[in-house]
């Protein structure tokens, strides 16, 4: 696949990446790039850099900042701090602990550090057993960033996407990972067992009211995003 740069809001991009294998299940993955009031580039869970992608870049500036939003979501960071190795990577303990051969700059929390304080916010989700995420909002934009604490795959690309066949399908529409409203996988949600810090955090993400909302997996939500991540969390 060829990404190419799509424009969502004031400052804000994102880019589609090639489906990658994830436990034999076939997810599609993306990702966001917002430019920074001194033009550096903030790059969300990076995709594969290709040719192609790496102009569209050179064209709204350098990427600065390279976020893994949570343990999965770090595949292509090595390359990506090879291309550009001025960048800095970020992301949770449990992201640093697991790429212990990358160097990290910094360890993501609540509070956003200097770099990009007052134009993204950020939510940590804890209190799982197997998993936290850190969740974005672009002010700018008005959009939040969910990796995978929101799947929201469509049924088309489920019925047309080979290896999502048989009992995948039953799995993905009971476990509640489609449209219209998707939700975490059913046994992310279930591991949940110390949920006032997760709450928290979601007090947080609709304290935001996003209007947008973009996702690792699935179709973007625009319009009332606030609306939309209220209900996708009506399990916790």
């Amino acid at each position: 696949m060829s990404a190419t740069l799509r424009q969502l809001g004031s400052n804000f991009w994102i880019a589609e990446g090639p489906i990658v294998d994830f436990y034999s299940f076939p997810y599609p993955t993306r990702m966001a790039v917002a430019r920074l009031a001194v033009g550096a580039l903030w790059i969300w869970s990076p995709i594969p850099l290709t040719d192609s992608l790496r102009a569209e870049l050179a064209a709204l500036g350098r990427p600065a900042h390279l976020v893994s939003p949570n343990k999965i979501h770090h595949l292509f960071m090595g390359d990506w701090a090879s291309e550009f190795p001025t960048a800095r990577l970020w992301g949770l303990p449990s992201v640093i602990r697991k790429r212990a051969d990358l160097k990290f700059s910094g360890v993501l929390s609540d509070d956003p550090p200097e770099d990009w304080r007052g134009e993204i916010e950020q939510a940590v989700f804890g209190g799982s057993l197997i998993m936290d995420e850190i969740v974005f909002f672009h002010r700018a934009s008005r959009t939040a960033l969910f990796a995978d604490l929101i799947e929201n795959f469509s049924m088309e690309f489920i019925r047309n996407t080979p290896g999502w066949q048989g009992w995948k399908t039953a799995y993905a529409r009971l476990g509640g990972i489609t449209e219209p409203v998707g939700r975490a996988p059913l046994e992310w949600r279930l591991s949940f067992v110390r949920r006032a810090s997760a709450r928290a955090a979601l007090g947080r993400v609709l304290a935001w009211d996003p209007v947008n909302l973009v996702m690792a997996h699935g179709t973007i939500a625009r319009g009332d995003a606030t609306a939309f991540i209220r209900e996708s969390f009506a399990w916790l």
